[in-house]
């Protein structure tokens, strides 16, 4: 399904907020919802980017002693992330949103789909996962298959606002600023300038996430029958779950880009290379 103390709201979160407080499910609703769509496990996988921060900073987990997984895992619990998710998810999820994408995702394919996609979110290996992806795109592209025009809609469809990147950049841009402000790196840039660097970026980035989501596509769907993958996307593509994924990958980036940024004030108990 995804390929995000006090808790801070983005822009985004807030505007779902209130168009969808009117008619917003119960919180016993929303619980079975994340379940049976596999959103809870998205949300765990949430997790295993942690280790994708010391590189951030131009570092390593070494570089901050044995304490780095105790620190981790306490920043980003998954009981606490999946507390947060239900408490934004129970006053912005409309109940007509709701049950349609849990219909889809109840029945056989559905369910067979949700297996599948939480299996690769647990992938710990993410390069493993890319490599395989990208055997597997380079032999459809050899066979001329559909499926690589099928993965680029589903992408689409999944991300239809274009939220992807400006959420990735956002994420770097808050754990970075954060990080400077609690004293564990020296930015040698301000935040315009961190802004202009990304920008300059943007492209290359873009390519790249683009390129990284087709290979996740291919891995994580390669037991899937061309049949099968286009009616998910027609599926995708129907406006009411282009309803649910646009909430649900604002709550996703909000609560990654908020975890990181309770971890970048954690890391300076943590100090480099040495124990606790």
């Amino acid at each position: 399904m995804f390929h995000l103390a006090r808790f801070v709201f983005s822009c985004a979160c807030l505007a779902l907020l209130s168009a969808g407080s009117a008619q917003a499910a119960e919180r016993g609703k929303v619980q079975a919802f994340l379940e049976v769509t596999g959103f809870d496990v998205a949300l765990d996988s949430i997790a295993l980017s942690a280790s994708d921060a010391p590189n951030m900073l131009g570092l390593s987990a070494g570089d901050f002693g044995s304490e780095w997984t105790r620190l981790s895992q306490s920043v980003f619990d998954r009981t606490k992330m999946r507390e947060l998710a239900l408490d934004i998810l129970t006053e912005t999820l409309e109940e007509d949103a709701l049950s349609h994408a849990a219909a889809f995702y109840a029945s056989d394919l559905g369910q067979r789909l949700v297996m599948a996609e939480n299996a690769s979110h647990l992938v710990e290996e993410d390069d493993t996962k890319q490599a395989a992806g990208q055997r597997i795109i380079a032999d459809l592209v050899k066979a001329d298959s559909n499926r690589v025009a099928l993965y680029h809609r589903m992408g689409q469809a999944i991300d239809a606002a274009g939220s992807g990147l400006r959420f990735i950049q956002q994420i770097q841009f808050r754990f970075l600023m954060a990080a400077s402000a609690a004293g564990v790196i020296e930015l040698q840039l301000d935040a315009d300038g961190l802004r202009a660097l990304q920008r300059d970026q943007e492209g290359e980035m873009r390519m790249a996430l683009r390129a990284s989501n087709l290979a996740a596509s291919a891995y994580t769907y390669q037991g899937f029958s061309e049949a099968e993958i286009e009616a998910y996307v027609e599926a995708l593509e129907t406006p009411l779950m282009q309803e649910v994924y646009e909430l649900l990958n604002a709550v996703q980036f909000e609560i990654t880009a908020n975890r990181f940024e309770a971890l970048a004030y954690r890391m300076k108990e943590l100090g480099q290379g040495e124990e606790l």
